[in-house]
């Protein structure tokens, strides 16, 4: 396809989706039945009304099953399942009910809470009623099929997903909510984290934590001693996924992450890509400078490429307690993001350094080991 996107001033191309590729590939199965010619080239539509040509290749067929693969092109987007092959094997039956399962490379739910019943292949809803319109108008309404969907490569590569921590094992996912890869957006990414919420709460969860990446998850993990259970990515998108707790009726949430990544919210800032704000060492000196610390530290602090060797500087210059005010106001500012909409929630913050560790949460560790336990 050759359909492209701007974005800061660089062109980018869309792809399609693993749900399009299973839709090409069940299509061109029933093709080469009905006419046991050999199929390369099918028109799609995708669950978004776009329509596409995609290519098929490793084609078998008989009189009553039929194989063929396609490759998944995400354009410009390479993520978990760019140029791997998704493969479709159809056998038509006699009755006219259509089936659609996942075999080897497709995940399963294991958890309740995602739009998978547990024990179901990890086709989600937009793409599998896709795939079955698009093989009920190719047999017409009297002819039945069993579709399996399979990814030999499915197992080893979600492992660089989110699957396992929404309770999907064994494989990737079939997806796509308009069947089209758009390059550098984060819809997908923050609809992912969201499922990943509402599962939490269908499986009664009432607070949650909330970390920017692996680093909270570890220390959340193995310095404070809490069940990872609790915890979800937020990622970058620290308002996002705020006003999703609040959405979700979550009663309380902590967030756990690096000072260098949690003070931009200090400030207001609650989406926290480095590209797009970087205000860390500005937030830093105007808060040292409330504390009445010399002008030299305000310089040397304000050179400073990272929070790590801030951190070294105000240690140094018996400056810490900084960090106790800093995060205070990150606690009053996501409250204050929340309060213009019911229910509300309340939140607590803990935040840390690679290098010393613990710097400062809004409650005493031991009454939050408690909460939290």
């Amino acid at each position: 396809m050759e359909d492209f996107i701007y974005y800061n001033g660089k062109k980018y191309r869309k792809g399609y989706t693993t749900g399009t590729c299973a839709a090409a590939a069940a299509k061109a199965c029933a093709q080469m039945i009905l006419t046991q010619e050999e199929v390369s080239l099918v028109q799609v539509e995708t669950t978004g009304g776009q329509i596409l040509e995609i290519p098929v290749a490793k084609q078998k067929f008989s009189k009553t099953k039929a194989t063929a693969a396609v490759q998944k092109d995400g354009g410009d987007d390479i993520d978990a399942t760019h140029g791997m092959w998704i493969f479709v094997d159809v056998e038509l039956t006699e009755e006219n009910k259509i089936h659609l399962d996942g075999g080897i490379g497709i995940g399963r739910a294991t958890q309740k809470g995602i739009s998978v019943a547990v024990g179901e292949a990890a086709i989600n809803p937009a793409p599998r009623k896709n795939i079955i319109a698009t093989m009920r108008d190719s047999l017409g309404e009297t002819r039945g099929a069993n579709i399996v969907i399979y990814a030999p490569e499915g197992e080893e590569r979600a492992k660089r997903t989110m699957n396992s921590n929404l309770g999907i094992v064994g494989g990737i996912s079939i997806l796509g909510t308009t069947g089209i890869v758009t390059p550098m957006s984060d819809e997908g990414w923050k609809k992912s984290l969201s499922i990943e919420l509402e599962m939490k709460r269908t499986q009664g969860m009432e607070q949650i934590i909330l970390v920017p990446g692996n680093y909270g998850d570890d220390f959340v993990q193995n310095t404070l001693g809490f069940s990872n259970n609790q915890v979800v990515s937020m990622s970058n998108f620290v308002g996002y996924m705020l006003k999703e707790t609040q959405r979700l009726a979550f009663k309380r949430v902590l967030m756990v992450g690096h000072f260098g990544k949690l003070v931009k919210v200090s400030a207001g800032i609650f989406t926290t890509y480095s590209k797009d704000a970087d205000a860390r060492a500005e937030i830093l000196v105007a808060n040292l400078a409330l504390l009445g610390a010399p002008i030299s530290l305000l310089e040397e602090v304000e050179k400073c490429n990272t929070t790590e060797a801030a951190g070294e500087l105000i240690e140094a210059a018996g400056y810490s307690h900084v960090y106790d005010v800093i995060v205070q106001k990150i606690k009053a500012r996501s409250e204050r993001f929340l309060k213009f909409t019911k229910p509300s929630v309340e939140i607590d913050v803990v935040t840390f350094s690679t290098e010393r560790g613990l710097l400062a949460s809004t409650k005493d560790i031991e009454v939050l080991r408690e909460e939290w336990q």
